[in-house]
């Protein structure tokens, strides 16, 4: 399967396609503003000399992105079971809908895990869609005992 790294022209396939995966989630609508901050924010970060961001994509034969995978590394603090304290977090994996059941988001999610992986990240978080779940946990991913929580300060 081709995939390759994304590059700042990509960024904006790549808020395209996550607005396919965040309608996927969530029936309520929202305005367009969002799209070119990031936009622009994508496309800085991938152009960052040392990125802590990648995304790989798939693309169309005609153009455009089919599929992708986003990631980032975090710093953190150490522990006993990760001292350098970096963790890679998954988001934004998605495949525009007439391009499933193809692979395209398995082989994009490869990539990124080769990625961490020369990066020696010890562990790799994402939250999992049910549709998507069956992947991530064919690749190795298990669900954590951690609970989650959020508060929203806007």
């Amino acid at each position: 399967m081709p995939t390759r790294r994304a590059v700042p022209a990509d960024a904006a396939e790549l808020v395209r396609l996550r607005e396919v995966m965040l309608r996927s989630l969530t029936k309520a609508d929202w305005n367009d503003d969002w799209r070119e901050p990031a936009r622009a924010a994508l496309s800085e970060l991938l152009a960052a000399p040392e990125p802590s961001i990648a995304a790989f994509v798939v693309e169309r034969s005609g153009g455009g992105l089919a599929a992708c995978a986003v990631g980032t590394i975090d710093q953190r603090l150490g522990s006993p079971h990760n001292p350098q304290g970096r963790v890679g977090y998954v988001y934004n994996v998605v495949t525009d809908p007439d391009m499933r059941r193809r692979g395209y988001s398995r082989a994009c999610m490869t990539a990124l895990l080769a990625w961490f992986g020369e990066r020696g990240v010890p562990a790799v978080d994402l939250r999992a869609s049910a549709e998507g779940e069956p992947l991530y946990a064919s690749l190795g991913f298990r669900r954590s005992a951690e609970p989650g929580m959020r508060l929203r300060l806007t």
